[in-house]
């Protein structure tokens, strides 16, 4: 959507505030199914979530361009139902994760499947100006959700849930993962207010949503910023937007190599995701401060790329620290947390709308700067990696 909206905005005669509500109308709906993701993958297993979520925002997003010729109004419904699917996603992810990856490898493991979202980021950037230009750009739409599809009939044979599910291991292997990895009997009763009321989980919620803030806006608004500020056009827009994602996808590995061999020379978990997240809020608050004194396009480049490159050492600190302090309910809590991040993917993405409506892009940095610092003091101060809950 972020490179097609550009076309769209042409044929529709959109200005920045519509582009801006349409890029966050897909967070309505993603914003509603993030605690309900994660509940429901706790009690059933993150296989047959993740896989619904898959086939649900596949066919949304094939009924996209239908919707936006039927009308302003069924667009944005039709955004919103593709975020509803999209919102299982990470719970599932990481409901799954808790119960396959012993924790010694919990950065690494989180990091490579997380960058699978970042190569999905980079495909669909890389090829849609090119089918745009060769087939208008409701073929995205069409050729993307189709491969949804494909996916999921591969996913509904090969996954599952937790070892004790797959008949495809070894009973060895089974058993080696079964001795560092919680407990994969369905959860029944979650404890709410003792997770809603506990100072670790707080600084979660609230860090995520500085996170994503900032995250959110540069995933949307990136083409947008390369076309009416650097000068780019589609091309150019969809190649440039590619680099800081595999930035990301390269970083976000590194980290996580880094984050485990800290952890195996005896360097404290909790010292480690502090020292990730740091790095996760800090070196983007530190980028995006550049882009104003840049003078060259390239260097406003290479400022994203770095940022979005800081960015993904949050990875081994903000997103591996539910499974350390929650293991048994780190579906549930990563849904709670990233209702909090999705909620500053809603106002961050729809106020960048309004902000260009009336002012520029270092007010759009300004804001992002000062969420970036202002988690890095509550994470510092609040976070533990010590297992929280049983």
């Amino acid at each position: 959507m972020s490179i097609a909206i550009i076309s769209m905005a042409q044929d529709f005669s959109w200005d920045s505030t519509s582009m801006g509500i349409v890029q966050s109308s897909f967070f309505w709906g993603y914003l509603l199914t993030q605690v309900i993701g994660g509940v429901v993958a706790d009690r059933i297993g993150g296989k047959k979530v993740l896989g619904f979520g898959v086939i649900w925002w596949s066919l949304a997003t094939i009924l996209t361009p239908f919707a936006a010729n039927a009308g302003f109004g069924v667009l944005l419904a039709a955004r919103a139902c593709m975020g509803v699917g999209e919102g299982v996603a990470m719970p599932a992810m990481n409901a799954m994760l808790a119960r396959w990856v012993p924790r010694s490898e919990r950065s690494r493991s989180l990091s490579l499947v997380y960058s699978g979202m970042y190569a999905g980021s980079m495909t669909g950037l890389a090829f849609s100006p090119s089918l745009i230009n060769m087939f208008e750009w409701p073929s995205v739409f069409y050729i993307f959700g189709s491969l949804g599809t494909v996916w999921f009939a591969a996913w509904l044979y090969l996954a599952a849930s937790d070892p004790t599910n797959d008949k495809q291991i070894s009973p060895e292997e089974r058993q080696f993962i079964l001795a560092d990895v919680v407990d994969p009997t369905p959860v029944k009763n979650i404890p709410w207010l003792k997770l809603l009321s506990n100072r670790p989980v707080q600084a979660i919620i609230v860090c995520h949503f500085c996170h994503n803030w900032g995250t959110f806006i540069l995933l949307t608004w990136m083409p947008t910023y390369y076309s009416q500020v650097l000068g780019f056009n589609m091309q150019e827009s969809g190649f440039y937007s590619v680099l800081p994602w595999i930035t990301m996808a390269i970083t976000a590995n590194f980290g996580g190599f880094l984050a485990d061999k800290l952890v195996e020379k005896g360097v404290s978990v909790t010292k480690v995701r502090k020292i990730m997240q740091t790095i996760g809020f800090l070196g983007p608050a530190f980028f995006l401060t550049q882009l104003g004194t840049v003078s060259s396009p390239i260097g406003a480049v290479v400022c994203m790329c770095c940022s979005q490159g800081m960015d993904a050492f949050s990875q081994s600190g903000l997103y591996s620290n539910h499974q350390d302090i929650a293991p048994r309910y780190s579906g549930v809590l990563l849904g709670i947390s990233n209702t909090a991040g999705v909620l500053a993917g809603v106002l961050g993405t729809a106020a960048t709308g309004y902000i260009l409506q009336n002012g520029s892009w270092d007010e759009v940095w300004s804001i992002a700067v000062g969420l970036y610092l202002f988690g890095t003091v509550i994470w510092n101060l609040f976070s533990t990696a010590e297992q929280q809950f049983d």
